[in-house]
């Protein structure tokens, strides 16, 4: 199974989007593709940073993502498929999936000189992300399919 690029719905994204912006995407869509084929593990090391930072929300046996950067997971495990990917003031990306009802993801990932720094894994939460600039503007919002899906715990990210 190929993710192409028809399969990620990008929000805000124009060909006058500035090349570090646009070498940023590239670097986090590469990290859902290696770890979709499971066989290129040497580029995430190239693109995942020593010490990145990681933070999680969700229930304690869903830590899918940080299962995979440190190769604890199997191939045959959890696979992502991403759904939406968004922009967020240039070095960050929130990347959202689902397949079944109580399998919703959200990440958030920073990315500096092409380099992930930072990671953010929500696992059946909403998440709702404002600007930390005083005026709390809206960037970005789980999707509406989320959020018919049951009672799932709703969190506000300011960045």
């Amino acid at each position: 199974m190929k993710i192409t690029r028809d399969e990620i719905m990008e929000e805000n994204i124009s060909e006058s989007i500035p090349q570090h912006e646009n070498h940023n995407r590239k670097v986090v869509k590469m990290v859902y593709k290696a770890l979709l084929h499971g066989d290129e593990t040497e580029k995430l090391g190239k693109v995942v940073g020593k010490e990145l930072e990681w933070r999680y929300h969700g229930p304690p046996h869903c830590q899918h993502m940080m299962k995979k950067l440190t190769g604890e997971s199997t191939q045959n495990s959890f696979k992502f498929r991403p759904r939406r990917m968004r922009s967020v003031m240039g070095d960050r990306w929130i990347v959202e999936g689902w397949e079944d009802v109580g399998e919703y993801w959200v990440h958030v990932w920073s990315v500096k000189d092409g380099i992930i720094t930072q990671l953010r894994e929500y696992f059946n939460t909403l998440l709702t992300v404002v600007s930390e600039d005083g005026n709390e503007v809206r960037l970005w919002r789980s999707t509406p399919w989320a959020r018919v899906q049951g009672s799932l715990p709703d969190l506000v990210l300011s960045i």
